[in-house]
C-alpha cells in the first residue's frame, strides 16, 4: 500500500489537473467571446473582467506545478500601470483629452496594460490549448480506464479488459512522470517572458537608483561633515600653531620648537584621518588587488576570529567589487557589535556568472533587516545592480547572510548537450501525430468521413481505430512534453548562470 501510495496520489492530481484544464478551457472560451465582443461589438467592459478571470485560472495552474512538480514559475505579468496623476489644475490628461475624474484615463491605462502584456495573449493560448497540452496528458491513465469500462459496457470485455490492464500497467510510472512534465509545460507556456523580466528588472532597478542617489547624497553629507569636523578643524589648528612659532621664533627659540612638536604630531593625527576616510571611501587595497585580497585585509582588522575562502576565476568590475566589500564589512561589525559574535566565515566564490558572498558568525542571531538600518542600507546598496540579500539568522544563531551579485563575469554559452538535440527533434516532429494524424483524424471519425487519405488510424480495422487515434494524441503530446521539458531545462540553466 505503501509503494502504491506515490501512484495513487498522482493520479489524483492528474485528474484534478484535467478538471482544471477544462475549468481552463471554459475561461479561454469566455475570453474569446470577450474578444469578439471587443472588437466586434465594442463592448468593451467585458474584457478586463475576462483577463482577470484567465489570469486567476493560469495562477492557480502555476501554484499546482510550484506544488506538485517543483517547478517554481514566476508572475510572467508587467507591472500594473500607476494611478492617474493630476495635472495642476486639477484636470487628468489622457493623450489629448482631459478628464475631471480619473475613472476614464484608469481604465484606459488598464486597458493597454492588459491588452499590449504578451502574457494575457500567451494565458488565453495555454487555456484553449490546456486539455492537450497537459490535463489530459496527466490523466491519460485514467482516462484510458474510463475507455475501457466504455468499451466493457459496450459488449467488448475482452477490448475493456486490454485497455484497463493497459491504464493499470503504465500508471505506476506514467502517472508522476505526468504531473511533473505537466509542472514543466506550465513554465514553459506560463513562465514570463523576457519583455516582462527586463520590465520588472527596470522597475526594481528604478527604484533602487532612488534610494542609491539618496544614500549617495547622505554619504557625501557624511564626508564633508567628517573633512570639516575632522581633517580640517586640525589643519586649521595647525596653521594656527606654525603661526603662533613664527613670532616665537626670535624671541623664545624653545617654544618655538615646541609648538613645531605639536604641530608635526596634529599633522600626522591629521594624515591618518585623511586615509581613514579615504579608506571608507575606497580602499586602495580593493583598488590593486581585488575582492579576495580586500576581504582578507578586511578580515586581519576585524575584532573576529574570520576565515575566508576566495575561488573567483577573474575579477569583476569595480563597482561591484566595491559593494560586495563594504556589505561584509557592514556585516562583520554587525556581527561583532550586535551579535557578540567570536568567530566568523566568509566564502566568496563566483556560481556562474554570479558573484556569491556567504558571511557566517557564531553570535546570537536574531538579525532582521526589516529592523536594522545597517542591513537595509547592504540591500540598498546591493539593489543598485540587481544584487539580492538572504538573511538567516534563528535566535540563538547562527547567523547566516548570503550575497549574491549576477552578471558579475562573463556569461559561457551552454554546450549543445543530447537533450538539447532531442528537444529540437521533438519541436519539429510533435504537430505531425498530433495534429493531421491525431486531432483531424478524430474529427474525421467523429463525422463518419469516407475521406480516409494518408490518415493511418482511417485504414486501421475499426476496433483498432480509435486506440490510434489517442495514441497519436498521446505521441505527439509527449513530444511536445519533452521540447517544452527541454526548453525548460535550458532556461533553468541558462537563468541560473545569468541571474
Amino acid at each position: 500500500m505503501t509503494s502504491a501510495r506515490p501512484t495513487l496520489v498522482a493520479l489524483g492530481r492528474g485528474a484534478a489537473l484535467a478538471g482544471l484544464a477544462l475549468l481552463g478551457l471554459a475561461a479561454g472560451l469566455v475570453m474569446l467571446a470577450a474578444v469578439l465582443l471587443t472588437f466586434l461589438v465594442g463592448l468593451v467592459v467585458v474584457f478586463p473582467s475576462a483577463v482577470r478571470l484567465a489570469r486567476a485560472v493560469t495562477r492557480v495552474q502555476r501554484g499546482l506545478a510550484a506544488r506538485w512538480s517543483g517547478v517554481s514559475i514566476d508572475e510572467p505579468y508587467l507591472p500594473a500601470p500607476p494611478p492617474p496623476v493630476p495635472q495642476a489644475d486639477g484636470w487628468y490628461r489622457d493623450g489629448r483629452t482631459l478628464y475631471k475624474r480619473p475613472t476614464v484615463p484608469a481604465f484606459n491605462k488598464r486597458w493597454n496594460w492588459m491588452t499590449k502584456d504578451p502574457a494575457t495573449w500567451r494565458d488565453f493560448a495555454f487555456l484553449l490549448s490546456a486539455p492537450v497540452a497537459g490535463g489530459f496528458v496527466a490523466a491519460a491513465p485514467l482516462l484510458a480506464a474510463a475507455y475501457g469500462v466504455v468499451w466493457a459496457a459496450g459488449g467488448n470485455p475482452v477490448m475493456g479488459a486490454a485497455w484497463i490492464l493497459l491504464a493499470v500497467s503504465t500508471a505506476y510510472w506514467y502517472a508522476p512522470w505526468a504531473v511533473r512534465m505537466h509542472g514543466r509545460i506550465a513554465a514553459a507556456l506560463l513562465g514570463p517572458t523576457e519583455k516582462a523580466r527586463l520590465a520588472h528588472r527596470v522597475s526594481r532597478l528604478d527604484a533602487a537608483r532612488t534610494e542609491v542617489v539618496d544614500s549617495q547624497a547622505a554619504e557625501l553629507r557624511r564626508i564633508e561633515r567628517d573633512l570639516h569636523d575632522g581633517a580640517q578643524a586640525r589643519l586649521v589648528a595647525i596653521g594656527m600653531t606654525i603661526g603662533a612659532a613664527e613670532q616665537l621664533l626670535e624671541s623664545d627659540p624653545q617654544a618655538a620648537r615646541a609648538l613645531l612638536g605639536k604641530a608635526r604630531e596634529a599633522s600626522a593625527t591629521a594624515l591618518q584621518e585623511i586615509r581613514r576616510l579615504v579608506r571608507g571611501i575606497h580602499p586602495p587595497v580593493l583598488a590593486e588587488r581585488g575582492l579576495g585580497d580586500a576581504v582578507r585585509a578586511l578580515a586581519l582588522d576585524s575584532p573576529l576570529r574570520t576565515h575566508v575562502t576566495v575561488d573567483l576565476p577573474e575579477r569583476a568590475s569595480a563597482p561591484l567589487e566595491s559593494a560586495a566589500y563594504f556589505a561584509v564589512s557592514e556585516l562583520l561589525a554587525n556581527a561583532a557589535r550586535h551579535g557578540d559574535a567570536t568567530e566568523a566565515w566568509v566564502d566568496v566564490s563566483a556560481q556562474g556568472p554570479a558573484l556569491r558572498v556567504t558571511v557566517t558568525d557564531d553570535g546570537h542571531g536574531g538579525a532582521d533587516p526589516e529592523r536594522g538600518t545597517g542591513l537595509h542600507g547592504i540591500e540598498r546598496r546591493l539593489g543598485a545592480f540587481d544584487g539580492v540579500l538572504a538573511v538567516n539568522s534563528p535566535a540563538g544563531g547562527p547567523t547566516t547572510a548570503v550575497i549574491e551579485l549576477p552578471r558579475a563575469f562573463l556569461a559561457r554559452p551552454a554546450p549543445l548537450t543530447p537533450w538539447r538535440y532531442l528537444g529540437r527533434l521533438c519541436w519539429a516532429l510533435w504537430p505531425i501525430p498530433l495534429f493531421p494524424q491525431g486531432l483531424v483524424a478524430m474529427v474525421l471519425k467523429l463525422v463518419g468521413s469516407p475521406v480516409k487519405s494518408w490518415f493511418l488510424a482511417l485504414h486501421m480495422p475499426q476496433p483498432f481505430q480509435w486506440p490510434v487515434i489517442v495514441g497519436m494524441i498521446a505521441l505527439g503530446g509527449g513530444l511536445l512534453a519533452v521540447a517544452l521539458a527541454s526548453t525548460v531545462r535550458t532556461r533553468e540553466k541558462e537563468g541560473g548562470a545569468c541571474a
